[in-house]
Formats: C-alpha cells, structure tokens, sequence
C-alpha cells in the first residue's frame, strides 16, 4: 500500500500464530531456544533474550522485560531453561491468544496444511507465492543465522528443495521439504 510515496506496510494478526500440531510445536519452540541460547550453555539469559528480540525488531526495555520472565527463572540457575522458556511460551499465548493453539481441526493433515501455509508465508514476504533466495536471505538474517550472510549459501539451500528447478521455492516443494524433516523424540 502506498501513501505519500512512502511505502507502508500493513500488519495482520496470524489466527494461527501458533502451531496446532504438539510435536511441531515442541520442536519449533525448541530450535526458538537454541537460537535466543547464543552462548550454548543451556539457558536463555536475560541479555541473550533482549537482543534475540532486538534482532527481530522487538526492542524491550531491560527493566520490563525482567519483571516478566524473572518468575520463570529457577532459583540458582542464570536464565532461562528450556522448561522455563516452554512454561514463558505457554503462560505468553494463553494470555495474548487465550490459549487457542490446540484449535479442532477436522483432521490432523489439515491442521499441518495449515501450519506449513503460515510458516511458508513468513518466509513469502511479498506474497507472489514463491520464496525467492533474497526472501530466505532476510528471514535468515532476521534470525540471526550465519546462513543469511552468504548469498551463495542460501541460493544452495533453495537449490536443494526446488524440484522443478525454476530457482524459487513453490508451496509444494516447501511443504515436501517440511515433511522430510526430521523429530528427534525426546
């Protein structure tokens, strides 16, 4: 939408903001946890925590931030575990979402469909229906992945999943490329 010759960009609220499907919701919160833990050790410090906001362009202020996850941190440990973090998640969701990720669906496979829908569209930022290497570069950078640094990494990586070899990825070979990975059980 333009105004004024100022691009602006409207915000919409995801209704499935959260996965619906309890393992890929696991393992999604999981690799959350590993990214926001830069140094390895486990835990999710309260500066780790702010600037893995940051990077996504969620400036908090220190103090705020503290009053709210200092409860879930256990007495003796320097942040966040992952059963901490977990607990943070789920108290975060059923407040802002009232709790609304365990929607019934009339199938697993469509509660996946849509899942996969709304994980594709993230990585879709201008909506054409493909993920180019230049939108997967961006995600990746917002995340703070060394992949994104390298241009020549990611169109590798779009490479791998482009079945039809049309040097982008579609809806399809995204959700076969989804469908693939791996859950490690715990």
């Amino acid at each position: 939408m333009e105004s004024n010759g100022e691009n602006k960009r409207v915000e919409r609220q995801s209704p499935s903001f959260r996965l619906r499907s309890p393992s890929l919701n696991a393992l999604r919160l999981q690799r959350i946890f590993d990214l926001f833990d830069k140094n390895g050790d486990g835990f999710i410090t309260l500066d780790e925590l702010n600037q893995a906001l940051s990077r996504l362009g969620l400036d908090a202020d220190l103090s705020d931030l503290k009053s709210t996850v200092e409860s879930y941190i256990q007495p003796g440990n320097t942040g966040l575990d992952f059963n901490d973090f977990s607990s943070l998640h789920k108290t975060l969701d059923e407040s802002f979402f009232g709790g609304a990720g365990d929607c019934d669906e009339s199938s697993p496979e469509s509660a996946e469909e849509a899942d996969l829908a709304e994980a594709f569209k993230v990585f879709d930022e201008n909506g054409d229906g493909f993920i180019s290497a230049r939108e997967l570069q961006a995600v990746l950078k917002k995340l703070g992945l060394p992949e994104g640094g390298e241009m020549e990494r990611v169109e590798k990586m779009i490479v791998s999943v482009d079945r039809n070899q049309d040097g982008r990825v579609d809806f399809f070979e995204f959700k076969n490329m989804m469908r693939t990975v791996v859950i490690p059980s715990s």
